[in-house]
């Protein structure tokens, strides 16, 4: 039965029309919890969420700005002006003989509530928005990536796991076998039937067991840290996780790398800066804007102390209560545009231009990357998959040597090292089909990945 497991899954696999990577609930739901704990992905979304807020930011740049200001002052100063000299008429006093100074002091203060708003951007407000939405798609994608790559990992270390049982399993089965030859042997030496360079090998095969054991448990201790890193389970959930070591099989032909995340991230990316090399080109354009508002002014208890002589030589003052300008409404438009900036918009709009050609030069490599990778995980998924019959034939050969030596050796036809070589032909091929059932599905899931659609393809 188990020679014709990769049949049987084949025309399984038939009825999904496309090859399905299968996993259980319990596996399924260590793959979400992966995802949830991934800190990579946690700081995907923070990265996208600040993207987000950039992209509101430039559309915000529409919604009217209102400022409001308020200002008191003292002032206290002198004037000096040297004006030709003038007569008063009739009394024909001089004025402003030489120079004349005014000793000027008062209180000033103003108030007001403006408006401002951008009517017109030369474009530059929604082509820089369209540039962050795109590169916060690009970034979506990557996001999905990274998804998939934990999910290969987190199959792939529960399937290391499922190979280390199978090992311990084989180990114990072995360890029962040569318990039993021992006891034989044993009581065969004192019969006279054996002799102790038989039970010696025996023991030597158990003590290489019992290392195995040891690295095993170590092995074992480390893929269990590796799944609680990755999905954050203790030991009890780690070992309620349960599924069929099955291969994966996969049915189209026709697969490509069209679908693949990084590919259309680089695409996003790439239309980004098309909207970058706009917004530059906009600066070329002038921008127009409106503002209204209302202010409060007052000039109040100001004096001033002029060189006029009244009276017997004294000074002419010149004293201010209030000079005030209330609800003063300003509605207006303004338009700013730079002719000529130095050439630095030229060299704003060259660079927009090579970093849209370097990565269009970046999506042509990735492409042809991708499709050389295709190539190269099919090649292995096709290999693998072969060989898992032969692997089977195997351990089906090695079992049935080790049950034919067991016998020869109780009936004295072989010695006790081609006793001992059968029983680790069969632990070898047992565990080499295991592994090659692990590496088979690991390379579909990386053939999987390299078309973009292991998200669409996982099936419980």
């Amino acid at each position: 039965m188990k020679k014709h497991l990769p049949i049987l899954f084949f025309f399984l696999s038939l009825t999904y029309g496309y090859g399905q990577i299968e996993v259980s609930s319990t596996l399924e739901d260590a793959i979400h919890k992966a995802i949830e704990k991934s800190t990579s992905l946690k700081n995907k979304d923070l990265e996208i969420e600040k993207l987000n807020l950039q992209e509101k930011g430039i559309w915000n740049k529409y919604i009217p700005t209102v400022e409001a200001s308020a200002l008191y002052s003292y002032f206290d100063n002198k004037l000096t002006v040297d004006l030709p000299t003038a007569n008063i008429p009739i009394v024909n006093y001089p004025l402003f003989d030489g120079k004349t100074a005014f000793k000027n002091y008062g209180n000033i203060f103003n108030g007001s509530v403006m408006a401002k708003t951008v009517l017109f951007s030369g474009m530059q407000i929604p082509n820089g928005a369209k540039a962050i939405e795109e590169k916060t798609k690009g970034t979506v994608f990557l996001k999905e990536s990274e998804k998939d790559q934990i999910t290969k990992d987190v199959i792939n270390t529960f399937d290391q796991l499922e190979l280390l049982k199978e090992i311990d399993k084989l180990i114990k089965e072995s360890e029962n076998r040569l318990e039993t030859e021992t006891k034989r042997v044993t009581r065969a030496i004192e019969q006279g039937l054996a002799i102790p360079y038989d039970r010696d090998k025996i023991k030597l095969a158990s003590l290489e067991l019992a290392s195995k054991k040891i690295e095993l448990e170590g092995k074992r201790k480390l893929v269990y840290k590796k799944i609680q890193y990755l999905t954050g389970y203790s030991i009890s959930e780690i070992e309620n996780v349960h599924y069929d070591l099955t291969p994966y099989l996969i049915t189209d032909e026709k697969l490509n790398t069209q679908n693949k995340q990084e590919i259309k991230a680089l695409e996003s990316f790439k239309t980004a800066y098309e909207y970058l090399l706009k917004k530059e080109k906009g600066t070329y354009l002038p921008t127009l804007g409106a503002f209204g508002g209302v202010s409060y002014s007052s000039l109040f208890n100001a004096n001033a102390t002029t060189p006029i002589i009244t009276g017997i030589n004294q000074a002419l003052y010149l004293g201010l209560n209030e000079a005030t300008i209330s609800n003063n409404w300003v509605v207006g438009a303004a338009m700013k545009w730079e002719v000529f900036s130095g050439f630095e918009r030229k060299h704003k709009v060259h660079e927009a231009k090579i970093n849209i050609e370097q990565v269009q030069n970046q999506i042509d490599d990735t492409k042809e990357k991708l499709e050389l990778l295709l190539e190269k995980n099919l090649v292995d998924y096709s290999v693998l998959t072969q060989k898992i019959d032969i692997t089977q034939q195997q351990e089906k050969v090695a079992n049935n040597n080790l049950n034919l030596a067991i016998k020869q050796y109780k009936e004295g036809l072989i010695n006790i090292s081609e006793r001992l070589e059968a029983e680790n032909d069969s632990y070898k091929a047992s565990v080499n089909k295991t592994t090659t059932l692990i590496e088979q599905r690991l390379a579909a899931i990386e053939t999987i990945i390299t078309t973009g659609d292991l998200s669409n393809k996982l099936s419980k």
